[in-house]
C-alpha cells in the first residue's frame, strides 16, 4: 500500500468523520447459525454430514467464535448429526465452541447434556422462548407459563453444569414488563448470557439501541457479569446493518448465517457481516477462506448466489463499462494493486482472494479490448482490437469468453493465410 493511500490523501473517508476512538470497545464475537437456523429455510437442502465437517472447519479458520451445530431435540437424525459434528470438532481440535438450540423445556436440553458427556467437549444450550404479546396471544400462553418454562429449563441446565443462554424470541416486539421479570429470573438462576432476537426482521437501528440500552441497565442492576447476544433476521433488508449497530450499541456477540440463508428472506448474512467488520478494521482474523466457505455452502445447500451478491457474486468485481475499466487499467499501470482494487470498488478484491475483472461489451471502450488481450498474453494488433470492439458495439450485452476467443482465432487464421 502506498503512503498516499495509507495516509488518506486520495481517499477521504466520511465514515470516520466525527468518530472518536473505536466504535467497538471489545473483541468481536460471532455465532454462525448456518447449520441450524440456516437449514430451516424451506428452499435449502440439509447438507450431508461430511460437508458439515468441511463447513465447521472453514468457520473455525475464519475465526468465528461459536457455531450452532443443531437442534438435537428435533429427533434421532438431529442427535446423530450433532454428535458427529461435536466429535469432529473435538478430534480436529477446533478452537471454535459448539452450541445447540433448544426450546425452553427440559426434554430439549437433556440430549445436549448427553452429547456433551459422550463427546467430552463443552456445548452451550441456547434455549429459546416466545415472549412477544402477539405470540402469547396466538399460543394462549400467559406469563406464569413463560416463567415456569424458564425456571424449569434453566435450572436443569445449570444443575447439569451446562452453559446456557436465554433466548427470547421476538424480543424486539416484547413488552418490557415481561422481559424485565424473565431476564431477572433467568439471571438469578445462574444464566449468564441473554440473546435479544429480531425473529421476524422488525427492528430498526433505533429500536436496537433502545432495547440494548434498556437490557444493559437491567444487567447492571443485578450486579452479575451477563453477556448479550444479538440474533436478527432480514425481512426489511436490514439484517447486516442491524447486526453492526447491535455490536456498536453494546452486544457482545452477533449471530448470522452464511449467505443469509434462513426462513422467509433469511438471517443476517454472516459473510457480509465479516466483510464489513474487516473493512472497518475491527475483525482481526484471516478472511482468505470466506469466499470458499460461501461457495461450499451455496453448493451444499443448493442456494443460488445472485450475480450481484457482495464479494461472492459473479459480478462483484466485474465491469465492462469503458470509463470504469479505463480507470482500473490506469491504476494498474501505476504499479499499485490496491489502487486498482479500490478505484471502482469499496471492497479490495485481493483481500479475499479475488481480483478485478474487465470484460468486453456494448458499453466498453478500446481499453477494455486491449486489456482483455494483454491479460491473456495475446498481441494487441489494432486490426484485432477494432474487430473485437466492433463486435461488442453491435451487441446488447457483454461478450462471452468463447465469443471473443472465436474472433481472435478467426483473425489469426486470416492473417496467417
Amino acid at each position: 500500500m502506498s503512503n498516499s493511500i495509507a495516509d488518506g490523501d486520495i481517499i477521504y473517508d466520511w465514515n470516520n468523520v466525527k468518530r472518536r476512538g473505536r466504535i467497538f470497545n471489545k473483541k468481536i464475537e460471532l455465532c454462525d447459525e448456518t447449520l441450524r437456523d440456516g437449514i430451516q429455510s424451506p428452499s435449502v437442502v440439509d447438507p450431508p454430514i461430511e460437508t458439515k465437517f468441511e463447513m465447521v472447519h472453514l468457520m473455525d479458520n475464519l475465526g468465528i467464535t461459536v457455531a450452532d451445530i443443531g437442534l438435537p431435540g428435533a429427533g434421532p437424525r438431529a442427535v446423530e448429526d450433532v454428535t458427529r459434528i461435536a466429535t469432529y470438532m473435538r478430534d480436529e481440535k477446533l478452537t471454535m465452541q459448539a452450541t445447540c438450540a433448544a426450546r425452553t423445556v427440559v426434554k430439549d436440553i437433556e440430549p445436549i447434556v448427553r452429547i456433551r458427556d459422550e463427546v467430552g467437549i463443552p456445548i452451550a444450550a441456547y434455549c429459546f422462548l416466545g415472549t412477544s404479546p402477539i405470540r402469547q396471544y396466538a399460543e394462549d400462553w400467559n406469563f406464569d407459563r413463560l416463567l415456569k418454562s424458564t425456571d424449569e429449563a434453566i435450572s436443569f441446565a445449570v444443575k447439569n453444569d451446562l452453559e446456557v443462554a436465554f433466548v427470547t424470541e421476538d424480543t424486539i416486539r416484547s413488552r418490557p414488563q415481561t422481559l424485565d421479570k424473565l431476564f431477572r429470573h433467568a439471571i438469578s438462576l445462574g444464566c449468564r448470557r441473554l440473546t435479544l432476537c429480531d425473529t421476524v426482521g422488525h427492528a430498526t437501528p433505533d429500536g436496537i439501541r433502545n432495547l440494548v440500552d434498556w437490557t444493559r441497565n437491567i444487567i447492571e442492576a443485578t450486579g452479575e457479569d451477563v453477556k448479550l447476544d444479538w440474533h436478527g433476521h432480514n425481512d426489511r433488508g436490514l439484517g447486516v446493518s442491524n447486526a453492526i449497530f447491535a455490536l456498536e450499541y453494546g452486544c457482545d456477540r452477533a449471530h448470522g448465517t452464511c449467505l443469509g440463508v434462513g426462513e422467509r428472506v433469511g438471517n443476517a448474512s454472516l459473510d457480509q457481516l465479516i466483510l464489513n467488520l474487516k473493512l472497518m478494521g475491527v475483525y482481526e482474523h484471516d478472511v482468505s477462506h470466506l469466499v470458499q466457505y460461501c461457495r461450499l455452502t451455496a453448493e451444499a445447500c443448493r442456494v443460488a448466489v445472485p450475480e450481484n451478491y457482495p464479494l461472492v457474486g459473479r459480478d462483484a468485481f466485474r465491469t465492462a463499462t469503458g470509463v470504469h475499466a479505463a480507470a482500473v487499467i490506469k491504476a494498474e499501470k501505476k504499479g499499485e494493486d490496491l489502487l486498482a482494487d479500490m478505484i471502482y470498488s469499496g471492497v479490495p478484491a485481493g483481500w479475499f482472494g479475488r481480483e478485478q475483472e474487465i470484460e468486453i461489451g456494448h458499453m466498453s471502450g478500446l481499453s477494455n479490448v486491449r486489456y482483455w488481450l494483454e491479460k491473456r498474453q495475446l498481441p494487441t494488433d489494432e486490426g484485432l482490437v477494432e474487430r473485437i470492439f466492433a463486435r461488442a458495439k453491435a451487441s446488447n450485452r457483454v461478450l462471452r469468453e468463447d465469443e471473443v476467443w472465436d474472433i481472435v482465432k478467426r483473425f489469426q487464421a486470416e492473417t496467417q493465410a
